[in-house]
């Protein structure tokens, strides 16, 4: 058994997780790993094709196998898809660990997100869909959380700065 990963982030799409928990992995010199990214190579696809192919609901079963994996096996950095927090199974797994929420306000996320289709729950009418699921989700990240910290506006090192402080761990750990 492991000691559990390092830090875990968590937030909606857009705020951040991947850029910044790639510089933590690098500044904390641990490795970097992303649940999305973990289930794009088991199912040799995009998610938005999950989405699209065989469903919401397919896709957070396979979501919530890879967050528990992950929670299991890795001593890193580690990074959540925007609607892990959803499975309360994968908020129980997540008491106890050094978890960060990257929060952002609607115009920021659409700044960033854009209008892609690749966001599929974003797909109409993105200021109003990500409002909403902020709305369904934003207690889920903050319940999850040991830190909030605040993206906009921010450099991803600046932010990285902020969760390591947040979270009260040495940048030579």
């Amino acid at each position: 058994m492991t000691a559990g990963p390092l830090v875990v982030l968590v937030g909606p799409m857009g705020s951040g997780k991947s850029t910044v928990g790639a510089l933590l992995a690098e500044r904390l010199g641990a490795p970097y790993r992303d649940t999305d990214a973990d289930i794009v190579a088991a199912e040799g696809r995009e998610i938005s094709d999950i989405f699209v192919e065989d469903g919401e609901e397919r896709f957070r079963a396979l979501e919530r196998d890879a967050v528990a994996r992950a929670v299991a096996e890795h001593e890193g950095v580690l990074a959540l898809g925007g609607g892990a927090v959803l499975d309360a199974g994968t908020r129980t797994l997540l008491a106890g660990l050094p978890v960060a929420y990257l929060s952002m306000d609607v115009e920021e996320a659409v700044r960033r997100v854009g209008l892609g289709a690749a966001r599929p729950l974003l797909a109409v009418n993105p200021r109003r869909q990500w409002r909403e699921l902020m709305e369904a989700r934003r207690h889920l990240y903050t319940e999850v959380a040991r830190a909030v910290v605040t993206t906009d506006d921010r450099t991803p090192e600046e932010v990285a700065d902020a969760v390591l402080s947040a979270l009260e761990i040495e940048k030579d750990a």
